[in-house]
């Protein structure tokens, strides 16, 4: 079965069709390999069907964990760059991406890292560098400290877990939850997000957009992110740094107008083996605005 096939059986066609309007070599490439593997959790009967890449064979792995409301086309133009000296995992996680959700489940930190843990122990089974970027970062941090024994090293782009979430998640209640993600679903909205993302904002292109908005038309995305919300989503994870065995780098764009300046040397002082970087002239997304630049960081670290 082709990838294409793969694809056409797993995605609805508004995405497919949608798809076609990619224009940058990355993102087309990346959107090609997307392949789904069922996975079994304890928390629901049904096998969660996982959206997922990999690319390169050269070990140790690495896995790369995305953002919120976003999907694993956020690490199109790194990939390239990692999977020529590591085989790359790249997944969408529990309620996000094209990952297939289920109406009932729950979506909360405790699901996504169930659900994490059973795709590496599905699809990879060896220690991993594993690397998160924004809520992904959060998500590795919690996975990190759950699991100690899957990650070899960490690596935080621009990360969350040092900050509450927003506590107005927890009042998400029809209608003002759907309400709340159809202004998320607005194109406007998502540039103007995306725009803000960057230091060079003309990177925030038409591409960029198309990326950042296929998994919208994906069943059951709104009530999704409504579920992950209320739960309260990731809370601060300070007391609990300073736990943390794993050789980490922290990478940070320097002119990060998302989270700010003040977590990159928080992670910094709390993180007892951890290196800081800063990354000039890019904002909140070094991965995608620095790729090359951020991956042979990442690159470094991993061969030290």
């Amino acid at each position: 079965m082709t990838f294409i096939s793969v694809l056409m059986s797993m995605l609805p066609k508004i995405i497919l069709d949608r798809a076609e309007k990619l224009t940058e070599s990355s993102s087309i490439n990346l959107f090609q390999q997307i392949k789904f593997t069922p996975i079994n959790v304890s928390f629901t009967p049904s096998p969660i069907q996982t959206s997922y890449a990999v690319v390169g064979e050269k070990q140790p792995p690495i896995i790369l964990l995305h953002g919120f409301d976003s999907s694993l086309l956020e690490f199109r133009r790194l990939i390239p760059f990692l999977s020529k000296n590591h085989q790359v995992w790249v997944l969408d996680l529990l309620g996000f991406g094209f990952t297939h959700r289920q109406s009932s489940l729950e979506y909360s930190p405790n699901t996504i890292k169930s659900h994490l843990y059973q795709f590496w122990q599905t699809m990879i089974q060896k220690p991993v560098i594993l690397i998160g970027a924004s809520m992904g970062g959060a998500t590795a941090i919690d996975f990190c400290l759950t699991y100690p024994e899957t990650v070899e090293k960490l690596v935080l782009l621009d990360s969350g877990g040092l900050t509450k979430h927003p506590i107005v998640g927890k009042f998400l209640f029809p209608p003002l939850g759907f309400l709340a993600t159809e202004f998320l679903r607005n194109l406007k909205v998502r540039q103007s997000i995306s725009e803000m993302a960057y230091f060079d904002r003309k990177l925030a292109h038409e591409d960029a957009l198309t990326c950042a908005a296929l998994h919208l038309e994906c069943d059951y995305w709104n009530k999704a992110l409504i579920a992950f919300s209320k739960s309260g989503g990731y809370g601060c994870f300070a007391s609990e740094l300073s736990t943390i065995k794993q050789p980490s780098l922290t990478i940070w764009g320097e002119n990060d107008k998302i989270l700010g300046l003040k977590p990159a040397n928080k992670f910094q002082e709390l993180i007892p083996d951890n290196k800081l970087i800063w990354v000039k002239n890019c904002g909140h997304v070094p991965h995608l605005e620095k790729p090359e630049i951020t991956s042979n960081y990442i690159l470094d670290f991993a061969n030290t």
